[in-house]
């Protein structure tokens, strides 16, 4: 029997009385890897954010875990969009990487054995832990996004939430970060907001559309309707050796 992790139930957010979810109602399954699409603005960062616990619903439930999300926010590991480093800041890749075993309510000390181990561990999911050694600013975007996804790690979550990771990365880096990521889903739920279709059929398991609405899919395959809902626009999915996407007139 599949575990429930996540539930929201008639769930809404308004921002300056302004509609951005609406009736919002899914159910996720522990060890799933879900893809979460839609247009700008429709809601997406929004629902993650929500599911943290960093934005409270205006009316519904929420549980993760089933509990209310600040509780459990030790076992969520998230990932933001356009996380920036200061190039010059000298802290170093296993410094970054030990932020992510600090627990709320524990004070700033020095990271213990434990700790180290953690951040060495999830340095080496990520096939990060060679350049432990090395300033954050000096590595290329997709390799401080695998150092960003081993600061989540280092907490051992049960659940990631990722923010549009391969925003900055290249074809071959995004290739190569969800392959890691799909191996991390044999012990990790994980949810992971993306503009990016190829990513669906490739490596995902079930697909959320929002567009203030949301309606979920316990299948990776793209449909025509899908993409209409989610996008509003003409949109065709065409997969003829390497998947992309034609715009028909708008």
């Amino acid at each position: 029997m599949k575990t429930r992790i996540i539930e929201l139930k008639n769930v809404d957010f308004s921002y300056n009385h302004h509609a951005i979810l609406k009736d919002v109602n899914m159910t996720v399954y522990a060890n799933d890897f879900i893809a979460i699409i839609g247009p700008n603005g429709g809601g997406k960062t929004t629902l993650l954010k929500l599911m943290l616990g960093l934005l409270p619903a205006g009316h519904g439930s929420i549980r993760i875990i089933g509990e209310k999300p600040k509780k459990v926010s030790h076992r969520i590991g998230y990932v933001p969009q356009n996380v920036n480093a200061n190039k010059n800041f000298p802290i170093s890749v296993m410094d970054v990487v030990l932020m992510g075993c600090l627990k709320s309510g524990r004070l700033l000390t020095h990271p213990t054995k434990s700790d180290r181990i953690s951040a060495k561990e999830a340095l080496e999911k990520m096939e990060m832990l060679k350049h432990h050694k090395r300033r954050i600013g000096e590595l290329s975007g997709g390799q401080r996004q695998r150092v960003f996804i081993a600061r989540a790690l280092a907490g051992k979550p049960e659940i990631l939430f990722l923010d549009e990771p391969t925003a900055s990365v290249d074809t071959h880096g995004q290739t190569e970060l969800y392959s890691l990521l799909k191996e991390l889903n044999k012990n990790v739920t994980i949810l992971v907001v993306s503009h990016d279709l190829m990513v669906v059929s490739s490596y995902v398991k079930t697909v959320i559309c929002v567009n203030q609405c949301v309606h979920q899919h316990d299948a990776a395959e793209m449909t025509q309707e899908m993409l209409d809902m989610a996008y509003q626009c003409p949109v065709e999915l065409i997969a003829h050796g390497l998947p992309h996407r034609v715009l028909g007139d708008h």
